[in-house]
């Protein structure tokens, strides 16, 4: 009973993760289109102090271990490539796909990072494909067809640049999750992520330094950027490690669905997004595609084991 108890908090925390996810997506939207502010200026300022502030509470947490990390060859080299090729071409990606869409579509389409996971495995490592992996693969496809298209096979529901960006958000998930793991594997990850976020900082200073170009500042900026900043890194990477001491890996992963659905709910209230059943029929199956995988892959590893 104790033990039902662990999961379900753990289960919640994960929810608000993810819920935490869906506002910081839907700002996002605020951010880049209404807002009208740079992808550039937004990256580097948005890097810069989620950064800092996260290597201070790992400071605190774990004092001169966070450095550890650069120690072994192969680990640094995981937490520069996880800066570079995983946060900062995330970041990049996924915010011009909501500047040139809407947040509800980009987040869908990054929530597919599981099946390129398993596609560049099929692809560069040979690994064959389970049948859940393919049936799976055909389940999303209608599902994101139905997405783009609102059932109408004559024009896309949003622009191809959004769509073409949104695909780049879910290839460039999917190496935010597998590019860490040798780093995270001998150090916490909340270290790993502080690293990462500082290293894809410095990248996007050397690009477009955050104190160059200012736009003005207003509260509603300060406040949304703060949003994002709080929302979409600090707040639920520590409920989401919190919920992995309480509950199984997915168990917890099952609570992504409820970002996407969250970005959904929060763009038809605030943009005044206008979805149709179509749309929500892909989500589903989007959302429906995602679990097949996931319970699929354990299956299959449990039997091996």
């Amino acid at each position: 009973m104790n033990q039902e108890r662990h999961v379900i908090k753990g289960m919640t925390w994960a929810g608000f993760a993810s819920l935490s996810w869906g506002i910081s997506g839907t700002v996002l939207q605020l951010i880049s289109q209404n807002l009208a502010i740079p992808g550039p200026w937004m990256f580097s300022v948005r890097t810069t102090v989620t950064g800092l502030v996260l290597l201070l509470i790992c400071a605190i947490l774990y004092r001169g271990a966070i450095f550890n990390v650069f120690k072994d060859k192969r680990s640094c080299l995981s937490v520069i490539t996880y800066g570079l090729f995983g946060l900062a071409a995330n970041l990049t990606t996924f915010y011009y796909s909501i500047q040139k869409g809407n947040a509800s579509t980009a987040t869908i389409l990054q929530y597919l990072s599981p099946l390129f996971i398993v596609l560049g495995g099929v692809v560069f490592y040979r690994h064959r494909p389970l049948r859940s992996d393919i049936i799976a693969f055909l389940i999303a496809l209608v599902g994101v067809f139905l997405c783009i298209t609102k059932g109408d096979v004559t024009h896309l529901a949003v622009p191809l640049s959004s769509l073409l960006w949104g695909l780049g958000a879910g290839i460039t998930a999917a190496f935010y999750v597998v590019l860490p793991r040798r780093a995270a594997a001998s150090n916490p990850p909340l270290v790993v992520l502080g690293w990462g976020t500082i290293i894809a900082g410095i990248f996007f200073n050397l690009m477009h330094p955050f104190w160059v170009d200012v736009p003005h500042l207003t509260t509603t900026l300060v406040s949304s950027v703060a949003t994002v900043i709080v929302f979409g890194t600090i707040l639920p990477f520590g409920m989401l490690l919190y919920a992995s001491r309480l509950a199984p890996s997915d168990v917890i992963s099952i609570m992504d669905a409820l970002q996407p659905i969250m970005t959904t709910i929060l763009s038809v209230i605030f943009f005044h997004l206008d979805i149709t059943l179509m749309e929500v029929v892909g989500i589903v199956l989007v959302l429906i595609a995602i679990y097949v995988l996931q319970n699929g892959r354990r299956k299959g590893l449990d039997q091996e084991i």
